[in-house]
């Protein structure tokens, strides 16, 4: 679960940004295609419950740090602009790629890459739990939205900074019933539809090993739960997806199954923690 403005745990759980430009969609409900990552970039930075920085002053700050500006006249040959911000975060994110991805290297005909285990548990995905149904392609996502039947991270409504921000969230987003709701409707507040409420976007399977806790608002902190919670055939919603059953997995089964979706990370990112330069007084004139 990330932090955000004003230092408070956000309500819905952080998505990993690795291969996020990969994506039909990006965040929970949907709202923003990830074929459009500056707007996404934007939106984190001056959303008032992410970074709730003003465009303007972020762009005087960079103007503040002379390794930046210099950084910025090599790149763009000019001055650090708000768009340039929003361009050079985007190729960022771009370089986030998954990398020796043992199923992948299974699939261009590694016997070798994944262990007898795994592919028993890819058996499994594709058989008896069924997991393919969903989770197929590229991303192992079909891109959509549906409801699982997670139960309600309770603890929101408890911590009333983060009760505000889900307030203030679906306040914005025109569903007038705000005040009182203490269920995340997800997808519904992008659509307005009835049959889209507590529905979520499909995630990718890939890093998910690395990336607990799970589900949209985290409340399912292990593989283990994820896959016992499918096995149980998901929870309780009046619009739960019809494809949810249970699915009678053996012990060894569950860990066939883990044992495959271990398989679907690749090498660890290594990102040293750059030195952040100071700011320093600009000449008059070149404000």
């Amino acid at each position: 679960m990330g932090f955000g403005y004003p230092g408070s745990l956000y309500f819905r759980n952080t998505p990993t940004v690795v291969n996020a430009h990969l994506s039909k969609y990006v965040y929970w409900d949907g709202r923003l295609p990830a074929s459009d990552l500056p707007t996404l970039v934007r939106d984190h930075i001056s959303e008032a419950n992410f970074m709730n920085a003003d465009g303007r002053l972020v762009l005087e700050r960079l103007r503040q740090v002379p390794e930046y500006q210099q950084q910025f006249e090599d790149i763009f040959g000019g001055d650090p602009s708000y768009g340039r911000t929003l361009e050079v975060l985007t190729a960022f994110l771009k370089s986030l790629t998954s990398q020796n991805v043992p199923l992948d290297n299974y699939l261009k005909g590694d016997e070798n890459a994944l262990t007898e285990d795994a592919k028993a548990g890819l058996a499994l995905f594709k058989g008896k739990a069924n997991c393919i149904q969903c989770h197929y392609g590229p991303m192992l996502s079909d891109g959509g939205f549906h409801s699982l039947g997670v139960p309600e991270n309770q603890d929101i409504f408890k911590e009333p900074e983060r009760h505000i921000t889900f307030r203030r969230f679906f306040k914005v987003f025109g569903v007038s019933e705000y005040a009182n709701l203490r269920e995340d409707w997800g997808r519904y507040a992008v659509t307005k539809e009835d049959e889209d409420k507590g529905k979520f976007r499909t995630p990718t399977l890939r890093e998910v090993a690395k990336t607990p806790p799970y589900m949209h608002n985290g409340m399912l902190a292990t593989l283990d739960e994820v896959i016992e919670f499918y096995n149980q055939g998901g929870g309780a919603h009046p619009n739960k997806d019809p494809l949810l059953k249970p699915l009678g997995l053996t012990e060894e089964e569950k860990q066939q199954l883990k044992a495959f979706l271990e398989s679907l990370s690749g090498d660890n990112f290594s990102i040293k923690t750059p030195r952040i330069p100071g700011y320093q007084k600009r000449t008059l004139g070149q404000n």
